[in-house]
């Protein structure tokens, strides 16, 4: 199948334009071969495990969320240089699907929200919020981390949960919380919680379910998908930086 029909429908599936401001320029095809795709690989990091893990399954392209190449490059380290050999080496191409696929229908946000078992879920840009039966606070984060299969750390106290907000990634950030706040939110779910986040919001239960897994259950649902749209070999790689952690 050719490279350009593929990537017409990543950007059906996330459209580029729903991207935030700085990823312009930084999602796509960072690593374009031109070439014919036989066997797709999708991880939410293009690690060096995950890079050698394509090449050991034959992939001919390789869709992640975060992109191997961020910010501009004046000097090649060894690292990139490395990651980039494995691909060129093996003929791989690099797409990735950053915030344009955390905001689009059925992106991280859709498919967390889902995991989770949020209904009635109302999109509020970034973010998704539901809600859940009433439950207490242990109830809940058990449900979190039994559902994400993650340890996670969590603040805060209130009587009951039920309405709850997630955001797939890093979103403990004033303008995510204060729409969360706004909408009268018990518990919001995210990853990377900051010391100042603790003190400003201490009336939400703040759950943070690490950045892999909050965002990578929707990498392994964009498999399914496009093995659907697609009738091609495509195969989930799972890399969890955090495995053997106590």
């Amino acid at each position: 199948m050719e490279l350009s029909v593929i990537v017409e429908t990543l950007e059906e599936i996330a459209p580029p334009e729903l991207a935030e401001d700085f990823d312009v320029g930084r999602i796509g095809l960072t690593l374009d071969l031109d070439n014919d795709v036989n066997r797709i690989a999708v991880a939410l990091d293009p690690t060096e495990y995950v890079l050698k893990r394509a090449a050991q399954i034959g992939a001919d392209l390789l869709i992640t969320h975060h992109t191997l190449i961020f910010h501009s490059v004046n000097l090649i380290s060894k690292e990139l240089a490395g990651l980039l050999k494995i691909a060129l080496d093996n003929g791989i191409s690099l797409y990735s699907m950053h915030t344009n696929y955390d905001r689009a229908e059925g992106g991280v946000n859709d498919v967390l929200a889902r995991r989770l078992g949020l209904g009635d879920v109302k999109d509020v840009g970034m973010g998704r919020i539901g809600r859940i039966d009433d439950c207490s606070v242990d109830v809940f984060v058990n449900h979190v981390s039994k559902s994400l299969n993650t340890h996670l750390q969590y603040v805060g106290e209130k009587d009951s949960i039920r309405n709850v907000m997630v955001f797939g990634g890093s979103g403990f950030k004033d303008d995510f919380l204060d729409i969360a706040r706004e909408h009268n939110v018990d518990a919001y779910v995210s990853a990377e919680l900051k010391h100042d986040v603790l003190r400003n919001y201490d009336d939400i239960l703040l759950v943070d379910a690490t950045h892999y897994a909050t965002e990578n259950p929707a990498m392994e649902s964009l498999c399914e998908r496009l093995k659907n749209m697609l009738n091609i070999d495509v195969e989930f790689i799972d890399n969890d930086p955090f495995i053997g952690v106590l």
